[in-house]
């Protein structure tokens, strides 16, 4: 049997202009995590979205994949992540790469374009690897031909689905922190200008 792992490491990802930004590590090998304007303005509105939800909770909520979470494959940079405000801290006194142990994630959100590069990877591979590291919830938004988000429990081990929520309606979950605190809104309000 041959190895297909790639010859790349996480020196290789971090040593790359801009830190790597833009990449992720999968299998040893360096992978493009694509974007675009319609995308970036998902992240930034649904972060916000996230922002505001959390309130008083020690929690900080990170917007546009520059945080980094240790998976069984390699380094993922998912689109938001939310972790403690002390994991938060920890990290960025001691100015390591941003690098945060899956187990210390309460939540990590992707959002995707159907077609584009990498949904495969964000609709199955993700999801395995985010169970296996035992992030407690993850969400896939797709924002193309329209809102859609696909919300994801950890229960057992595995995740388990649950409706997925379109535009018009209203989209609520629970972000079990401290204190936990709730996040409620219409998948339109990610869209509209």
């Amino acid at each position: 049997m041959t190895d297909r792992r790639g010859p790349y490491t996480h020196a290789d990802l971090h040593g790359l202009p801009d830190g790597g930004r833009g990449f992720e590590l999968e299998d040893g090998w360096l992978v493009a995590v694509p974007g675009g304007a319609r995308h970036d303005f998902v992240v930034q509105r649904l972060g916000r979205l996230i922002d505001i939800a959390a309130g008083g909770a020690a929690v900080h909520v990170f917007v546009g994949g520059g945080w980094e979470v240790n998976t069984p494959s390699g380094i993922r940079k998912p689109d938001i992540v939310v972790i403690p405000r002390d994991v938060a801290r920890a990290a960025i006194i001691a100015e390591t790469p941003r690098l945060i142990p899956g187990t210390e994630v309460l939540l990590a959100v992707e959002v995707i374009a159907p077609g584009d590069g990498s949904e495969r990877t964000d609709r199955v591979r993700k999801v395995r690897e985010y169970a296996a590291i035992e992030i407690p919830q993850y969400w896939i938004v797709e924002h193309h031909p329209e809102v859609r988000i696909h919300r994801m429990l950890l229960v057992d081990g595995a995740f388990r689905a649950r409706p997925v929520v379109t535009a018009g309606t209203v989209f609520t979950a629970a972000i079990r922190a401290d204190p936990p605190f709730r996040v409620s809104f219409d998948p339109a309000a990610l869209i509209t200008i």
